[in-house]
């Protein structure tokens, strides 16, 4: 989670006449795209394994079949966990006027997903090609109407929150009583709670949950039982995690983690 300096790559893509251009990726398993921007906005889409988007102001996981929509501009760099079937949709900015200028995890519909994978076949879609520009329409109209997921985990600004939030990164299963990691992070337990509060819009204490809940995701996504997972990642016991993640996703994780039924297209 610690950033070092480093150069911000800019990425240019696609033919600037198109409406949307495409890219299809297969990524390894801790594979990592460096930290850099695009000049289009993007929905990035995980047709298998699960993807950790990481951007100034915090960090999204993105569970397979489901997408992450990143507005032009905005520095990002891109953890992979298990095998990860990336398909991309790079979008003229403000083409997809209905969604915000953050980054959100997003639901995919069956519609959605058939139309990103059909548009991926596609470098570049033109409105005047007639069947592309039908194309386009049907993807904005899918995109305007996208249900989002709370899988963001906001980054405090102030140093001395952030580097809390650092050390629980590292270790979401560190048994210290807060009081204890703020002693070694120059700030008082109280202060560090009043930061979260204002700076990420959590308490410290739903922080801390989330946090756990996606490094689990992350850990099953990796191959990791969903017993095993939760311990690591910090729960009492396997059902504690089950019982957060129904609350928070509204399914179990087995059933959110099944294998899609049909290999994604190429």
């Amino acid at each position: 989670m610690s950033r070092k300096c480093q150069t911000i790559i800019f990425d240019p893509r696609g033919d600037k006449r198109a409406q949307i251009t495409t890219l299809i990726y297969d990524y390894p398993d801790q594979y990592q795209v460096p930290e850099h921007f695009h000049d289009q906005d993007q929905v990035v889409y995980a047709c298998m394994g699960v993807m950790t988007v990481r951007t100034r102001e915090g960090i999204w996981v993105v569970p397979p079949q489901r997408a992450v929509w990143i507005p032009a501009k905005v520095p990002h760099s891109i953890s992979m966990h298990g095998a990860v079937s990336m398909r991309t949709l790079y979008l003229k900015p403000r083409l997809a006027r209905g969604l915000p200028r953050t980054c959100q995890v997003i639901n995919v519909s069956a519609l959605l997903k058939e139309l990103v994978l059909h548009a991926c076949h596609i470098p570049a879609l033109d409105r005047r090609v007639k069947t592309e520009a039908h194309l386009i329409d049907l993807i904005l109209d899918q995109l305007e109407t996208v249900q989002t997921i709370p899988l963001q985990l906001p980054n405090p600004a102030d140093r001395r929150a952030l580097r809390v939030a650092e050390a629980l990164w590292d270790d979401p299963s560190d048994p210290r009583p807060l009081a204890a990691i703020c002693r070694t992070c120059g700030a008082s337990k109280r202060t560090i709670e009043r930061l979260f509060q204002q700076e990420t819009g959590m308490t410290f204490g739903k922080w801390k949950q989330q946090l756990r809940l996606i490094c689990a995701m992350r850990l099953i996504a990796g191959g990791a039982k969903i017993s095993n997972a939760a311990l690591d990642a910090g729960y009492s016991t396997p059902s504690a995690f089950i019982s957060m993640f129904r609350r928070v996703l509204g399914t179990t994780p087995g059933r959110y983690f099944e294998t899609p039924p049909a290999t994604p297209e190429k």
